[in-house]
C-alpha cells in the first residue's frame, strides 16, 4: 500500500510541476481545493476566493428557527461578494446539516475544518450543539460565529457570541416583568443546557426581587404534548410564563394553549426563542399580545435595518421576515470581514487577536454593534417586544446599548447564587 501511495504520489508532483512550467503567469486551470495547517491556517477554496462553513439544523426540530439564520449568513456572502469580497478574495462556502443533533453538529464541525479546511464556521443554535461543537474549534484551533441569545456561563477564545449574553435578554426582561407588576412567575423550558441554566438565574432573581416561581417544568426537545404541563400551569396559577421552548416546542405549546382558549390576557408569556419566523408559524392570532425579549426586530426602526429587510425580502420572497437570530448571523459575516481586514489575513489566530483590539464594530440593522475583545461578545441594545396582529413584534421597551456580562459578575445576587454553567 505504501508503494502504491508513493507512485501515486510522485506522479501527482511530476503533474504539478509540468502544469506549473507551462501555465506560469495564467490564471486558468481548476482551483485547489482548501486545506488547512493544524486547522489554523485555511487556505483559500480557489485563487479568488476563500472558503467558510455554515452549520445549523436544515432538518429535526430545530429546523423551523435555523434555516432563518442560514438565510441570513447567505445574504450577507452575497453583499459582500457583490462589494468586492473579503482582502480581495470572494467568500465561498460549504454547508452541513447539524439535523438537530449535537454530537451531528460535532462530527460536521470537523469535517468542516479537517476535511473541507474552512477559515471559520458561522452556526448552531442551541447551547446544546454549540457545546458540542467549543471543543472542536478549541483543539484544531478555529472560530465558531455563534448567532443565538444563551444562557451565558462561557467565554471561549474560538467563538464570538453575537446573540445576547443573559445580561442583555434575560435579566432585563425579569427586571421588566417585575416593573410591570408581575408576581407569581412559571418557568417553562426544553429540557437542555439553555433553559436549565436560563432558569437558575430566573430563579435567583426572582427570589431576590421577594417573588416567587410557582412552577418549573421542562419538555424534551421533540415533544408535542403539553396536556400535563398545562395541567400544572393551570393549577399553579402564575401572572407570568416565563417560556424558554426551543423549536417546535414552541409552535406544540402555544397550539394547544389555544385550544383551550386561553389567550395573553389568560396567562401572559414573555418568551426567550420566540421571533419572527416562529410567530408565522405558530400564528399571529394565537400569540396577540404575548412578549419577547430580543436586540432586533424586523420592526427595528433604524436606517440600515429598512436596507436589510429589503434585501432579505427581495433575495427570499416578499412573505418571509427577518429576525433576531437572523440579524446576528448576519452582523457575524461582515464582522468576521472587518477582523480579517483589520488583521490582513483570513488566518484564524490574526483575526483572534484583531477581535481582541477592541477595534471591531458594524454598523448593524439593530444598531451599532461592537466586539468586546475580553470576552468575544458584543454590546448590544436590549428590547422587549409584543406580538401584535400583523405577526409582526413591535418594541415596548429599550435600553442604550449594554456591555456584555455572560458570567453575571456585576449582578450581586447572581453572585451570590453562585450560579455555575451546567454542560
Amino acid at each position: 500500500m505504501r508503494i502504491k501511495q508513493f507512485c501515486a504520489a510522485m506522479t501527482a508532483a511530476a503533474l504539478s510541476l509540468l502544469c506549473m512550467t507551462a501555465c506560469a503567469g495564467g490564471s486558468g486551470g481548476a482551483a485547489p481545493a482548501a486545506s488547512t495547517s493544524g486547522g489554523g491556517e485555511p487556505a483559500a477554496s480557489g485563487t479568488d476566493s476563500i472558503k467558510v462553513g455554515l452549520l445549523h439544523s436544515l432538518t429535526g426540530p430545530m429546523a423551523i428557527s435555523e434555516k432563518a439564520v442560514r438565510d441570513a449568513e447567505v445574504l450577507a456572502i452575497d453583499e459582500i461578494n457583490a462589494s468586492g469580497g473579503v482582502l480581495g478574495k470572494q467568500i465561498s462556502f460549504v454547508e452541513e446539516d447539524g439535523a438537530s443533533e449535537p454530537s451531528t453538529f460535532a462530527t460536521k464541525a470537523e469535517k468542516l475544518i479537517d476535511g473541507e479546511g474552512v477559515a471559520t464556521i458561522f452556526g448552531c443554535w442551541t447551547s446544546s450543539s454549540r457545546k458540542a461543537v467549543k471543543p472542536i474549534v478549541e483543539e484544531y484551533g478555529s472560530l465558531l460565529w455563534y448567532p443565538v441569545q444563551y444562557e451565558g456561563m462561557e467565554s471561549s477564545h474560538n467563538i464570538v457570541y453575537t446573540g445576547a449574553a443573559p445580561n442583555q435578554q434575560i435579566c432585563p426582561a425579569i427586571d421588566y416583568l417585575i416593573e410591570q407588576g408581575y408576581k407569581k412567575f412559571f418557568l417553562l423550558g426544553s429540557d437542555y443546557v439553555f433553559p436549565r441554566t436560563a432558569n437558575m438565574i430566573i430563579n435567583a432573581q426572582v427570589k431576590n426581587a421577594g417573588l416567587e416561581v410557582v412552577g418549573e417544568e421542562y419538555a424534551d426537545m421533540d415533544q408535542t404534548d403539553f396536556a400535563a404541563i398545562i395541567s400544572k400551569i393551570e393549577a399553579a396559577k402564575p401572572d407570568v410564563i416565563v417560556n424558554t421552548l426551543n423549536g417546535t416546542g414552541n409552535v406544540s405549546f402555544f397550539k394547544q394553549m389555544s385550544e383551550k382558549n386561553y389567550t395573553s390576557e389568560d396567562y401572559m408569556t414573555m418568551s426567550f426563542s420566540i421571533a419572527e419566523e416562529e410567530c408565522a408559524t405558530i400564528g399571529a392570532d394565537i400569540l396577540k399580545g404575548h412578549m419577547v425579549s430580543w436586540n432586533y426586530y424586523q420592526t427595528t426602526e433604524t436606517t440600515k435595518n429598512t436596507a436589510f429587510v429589503a434585501a432579505y425580502k427581495a433575495a427570499y420572497g416578499d412573505s418571509r421576515v427577518t429576525s433576531d437570530p437572523a440579524e446576528a448571523a448576519y452582523d457575524a459575516v461582515y464582522l468576521w470581514k472587518a477582523a480579517c481586514e483589520k488583521a490582513g489575513s483570513y488566518d484564524v489566530a490574526d483575526v483572534i487577536t484583531a477581535i481582541e483590539s477592541d477595534s471591531i464594530s458594524f454598523d448593524a440593522p439593530e444598531g451599532e454593534v461592537k466586539l468586546y475583545g475580553s470576552n468575544h461578545h458584543l454590546v448590544k441594545p436590549v428590547r422587549i417586544g409584543q406580538v401584535h396582529e400583523d405577526g409582526l413584534i413591535y418594541e415596548v421597551y429599550s435600553t442604550a446599548p449594554v456591555d456584555p456580562d455572560p458570567y453575571l459578575t456585576t449582578y450581586d445576587w447572581a453572585v451570590a447564587a453562585g450560579i455555575q454553567p451546567l454542560e
